[in-house]
């Protein structure tokens, strides 16, 4: 039997919280392969790989303390499902914002303990708070790359946990955020 909500019975998220959702999601589907593919690609073009992938991250990182903001700023629509389904939303959301803030917060830290100073799209210069500092260079790497596998991990919970809801519960889960 079919639920009978629909996508205009459903309480959702403010539309700021709506359009900085599917932004930072955009930005991390682009970002996430760009860093993938910089082991693979050409010596002569791998800088240019590393500067796309590492500016928008960096973006990812300011929309995402935007987003942290907004979100702190007013209250969430009332989520559906059990206790045990509402505390692991919420489990999977509060890590999802930690890793798309720790995850671009090491790759700058790290890409400038190596060396590599960020120009933000090659605009202009962003101040690092380290510098060159081959010490923790590496951890730092260590960390974002850990991150990454992480966050991929809670993005398919997040995106299965969506889709179970539109296609088996059919509750108005995902339209919350639409």
């Amino acid at each position: 039997m079919e639920n009978s909500n629909n996508s205009d019975a459903v309480v959702r998220h403010r539309p700021a919280l709506r359009l900085l959702h599917w932004l930072v999601a955009a930005l991390v589907l682009v970002t996430w392969p760009l860093g993938l593919m910089i082991g693979f690609v050409k010596d002569d073009v791998k800088l240019d790989f590393y500067l796309v992938h590492e500016s928008i991250g960096f973006l990812v990182l300011w929309i995402m303390l935007l987003r942290i903001g907004v979100r702190l700023t007013g209250s969430a629509p009332p989520s559906e499902g059990s206790a045990i389904e509402r505390m692991a939303a919420g489990s999977v959301h509060g890590l999802l914002y930690l890793f798309l803030v720790l995850m671009p917060v090491t790759g700058f830290l790290a890409t400038n303990a190596h060396g590599f100073p960020l120009q933000w799209f090659g605009l202009f210069p962003v101040w690092s708070p380290i510098g060159k500092s081959p010490d923790i260079a590496w951890t730092l790497s260590s960390i974002h790359e850990t991150s990454a596998w992480i966050l991929l991990t809670l993005f398919a919970l997040h995106l299965g946990a969506a889709l179970f809801h539109h296609i088996l519960r059919r509750d108005g889960t995902l339209y919350r955020i639409l």
